[in-house]
């Protein structure tokens, strides 16, 4: 699997970049895991928005989902020009937002819960219910032998590690720095993302979803103090494989 952070920032995106957004590929299967603002243009320097095979929203917060308007007229757009001719299948939660998520001919919303499980091209997809203020779930993605996990956007609760146990790659939400309680906005910060990946065995942390705010590299040395694996800061248009 190559993973490419397409936008890691939480709330909004710093100028040029973008908020949650992730690329993974395999095979030739091209799945955008999120798609919040200036995932469309940003994604546009590494791949073609018309060989997109499959969109997953985790939740409708607009750092995680308001760039599905702009993805759909780029269908639209491409599909009329003859360089397309198939609908492109958005996953996400039923709610307010879903009948939204179907643009006559050109994308189509599929639902999903926490008892579903997505055969997406070389991905088996399962989901467990996170603790924040909408409906999210946190996201595991097998791929052969190789496991990817995605908090989402979620406080921490026990279930969590059992969920990802084993993962090669934890994509973990780090919202706020460890001196920070952001329970009851429904996020993590870095001592709890830490913990997570450590009770879990990933092989991996990434901590992405960052704050506006501070020096990052305290998110890293805050975070190595309760996980002894490899941790890795998000950054724009970064690559990673597994």
């Amino acid at each position: 699997m190559k993973i490419t952070v397409i936008g890691h920032w939480g709330g909004f995106p710093r100028v040029g970049e973008a908020t949650s957004g992730y690329l993974i590929e395999h095979d030739n299967y091209r799945l955008l895991l999120e798609c919040g603002s200036g995932v469309v243009s940003s994604i546009q320097k590494i791949a073609d928005l018309g060989k997109l095979d499959a969109v997953l929203i985790t939740h409708y917060h607009y750092d995680h989902c308001c760039d599905i308007g702009p993805l759909q007229y780029a269908r639209q757009i491409k599909t009329q020009l003859g360089e397309i001719s198939k609908s492109l299948p958005i996953y996400a939660p039923k709610g307010e937002f879903f009948s939204l998520l179907k643009w006559e001919d050109y994308t189509c919303g599929e639902s999903f819960d926490e008892a579903s499980t997505l055969i997406l091209g070389p991905f088996e997809i399962s989901f467990i219910k996170n603790n924040h203020p909408v409906e999210a779930y946190s996201v595991k993605i097998k791929c052969g032998s190789k496991i990817l996990s995605f908090t989402s956007d979620t406080s921490y609760f026990d279930e969590l590690s059992n969920f990802f146990y084993g993962s090669d790659l934890l994509i973990a939400e780090c919202s706020f720095y460890a001196h920070m309680d952001g329970s009851k906005a429904g996020h993590l910060n870095s001592a709890q993302a830490a913990t997570l990946a450590e009770n879990a065995k990933v092989k991996k942390l990434l901590l992405t979803h960052l704050p506006h705010f501070g020096n990052h590299n305290d998110l890293l040395l805050q975070a190595k103090e309760h996980y002894s694996g490899e941790i890795v800061l998000a950054s724009y248009l970064l690559e990673l494989k597994i």
